[in-house]
């Protein structure tokens, strides 16, 4: 009985202060909806570590922005430090490591480490920011703004109308490489332009939501549409609705039963990957010639 109560006082309670919940909860809805999308690139093409490094390098860009303004007096706006590491980032792993004797995992793994330690040490001199530190790197999506609900809605979009766009290419590049630069599409100007879009999108979403959180809809969603083992257009469709889920979903739980929003999002995430593969799993005994 008392359970019960407590149930609608916390709905109503929801209800009531949609005005404040209504812009954290619809930018994890755009933000977990479009790196759901871009994630089946992410997975796919085997660059899951790729988005590691390139969240880290967004919480990296924010400590830096907070450090010039503390430190040396310079204003810069925390979601151009993110979105600029972030693109930053992400050309330099576009790069030939060979030409360095360098692997690209060896690459991946020195982008990784060196953000996330940096952020660390650049976190300890701007002790005044920490909270604002620790929300970047593992998520708290209760301090969006007004303006990063506006980014991330505006980049959101335009980046998620030019995927649909050019679709096609995008997909033929990143899965038949040698068929589409036979058929000469312009494949280094497809790949700069899908790539940037992964790192402009986890940039604006890593200021706005957290490191953690963004770093879950970009690699999760995905692996659990393919999971299901559906045709390619499904898949994107089915990771797109699980990126909005773990967003939407992962913030009210949260909300009803008082855990951090960043770790909430992503452990939904994590079940929709358990819940595929139980789905799987059930529709392999009913047809084993699937």
């Amino acid at each position: 009985m008392d359970t019960a109560i407590t149930e609608i006082s916390k709905w109503q309670q929801f209800q009531d202060s949609w005005d404040l919940f209504r812009d954290p909860i619809l930018c994890a809805l755009i933000a977990g909806g479009v790196l759901g999308f871009l994630s089946v690139y992410v997975v796919l093409r085997r660059m899951v570590f790729v988005s590691a490094a390139v969240t880290h390098a967004a919480g990296l860009g924010v400590a830096l922005a907070f450090f010039a303004q503390i430190h040396l007096g310079m204003h810069v706006d925390p979601m151009v430090g993110a979105t600029a590491l972030s693109v930053l980032a992400t050309l330099l792993l576009m790069l030939d490591p060979a030409r360095l004797k360098l692997t690209r995992e060896s690459m991946l793994g020195l982008a990784f480490a060196f953000a996330g330690g940096a952020a660390v040490l650049v976190g300890d001199r701007i002790a005044q920011e920490a909270h604002d530190i620790q929300g970047i790197l593992f998520g708290t999506a209760v301090l969006v703004t007004p303006e990063n609900f506006y980014t991330v809605a505006g980049v959101g979009g335009a980046i998620l109308v030019l995927q649909l766009w050019w679709y096609r290419g995008f997909t033929f590049v990143s899965f038949d490489r040698v068929g589409a630069t036979v058929q000469g599409l312009p494949v280094r100007i497809l790949d700069a332009t899908l790539m940037m879009s992964i790192g402009v999108m986890v940039g604006v979403s890593a200021r706005a939501l957290g490191s953690l959180p963004v770093f879950a809809f970009s690699t999760l969603s995905a692996i659990a549409a393919l999971v299901l083992d559906f045709r390619l257009r499904w898949t994107f469709l089915l990771a797109t609705l699980f990126g909005c889920i773990s967003g939407f979903g992962g913030y009210l739980f949260a909300f009803f039963y008082d855990y951090p929003v960043g770790g909430s999002q992503t452990v939904a995430a994590s079940l929709l990957v358990a819940i595929a593969a139980l789905i799987r799993g059930f529709l392999d005994l009913l047809d084993p010639t699937r």
